[in-house]
């Protein structure tokens, strides 16, 4: 009996930690070199663990101004300016690439409660995978509707 009852705690314990190991971490994400993206919504899944979007870029430079654009503060301590020096355009940026942004609870932090919608256009500054041949890309900075927010934490309230 006591041999079933830890096999159920060690089969439920393993289920419900399935999603958490499914989940990647952002280790695999090129932080030394922040990326610029602009394009066109292809496809948006409004999910967690995080929201994903299918971004068809078409910008091929930075446009002129971002390093000037002025980046709300979040929770957490971010080198909004350094971020802003550093940034660039892939070379290989035009096609469609997978984004990734924060999870739904920080989006919502943000004010954003409805997803954005294919069709719609955005820039992003973030950062890709060190694996230049996978377009994927975790997302630091969100410019839509003429509105710029920070997802790597909450809003400073």
């Amino acid at each position: 009996m006591k041999r079933r009852c830890f096999f159920q705690l060690f089969l439920g314990s393993a289920l419900l930690a399935a999603p958490v190991l499914a989940h990647h971490g952002w280790s695999s994400f090129d932080q030394d070199r922040p990326v610029y993206l602009s394009g066109t919504l292809t496809q948006v899944k409004w999910q967690n663990p995080h929201t994903e979007v299918m971004l068809r870029v078409d910008a091929t430079k930075l446009p002129d101004g971002l390093a000037a654009r002025a980046l709300p503060a979040q929770q957490q301590s971010v080198d909004a300016a350094g971020i802003l020096k550093k940034v660039q355009v892939p070379a290989n940026a035009a096609g469609v690439w997978e984004v990734e942004f924060a999870p739904l609870s920080r989006m919502q932090a943000w004010g954003l409660s409805q997803p954005p919608k294919v069709g719609d256009r955005i820039e992003v500054i973030g950062y890709a995978l060190a694996d230049e041949n996978k377009r994927v890309l975790r997302v630091e900075y969100l410019f839509a509707g003429g509105k710029v927010y920070a997802l790597r934490s909450s809003p400073v309230n």
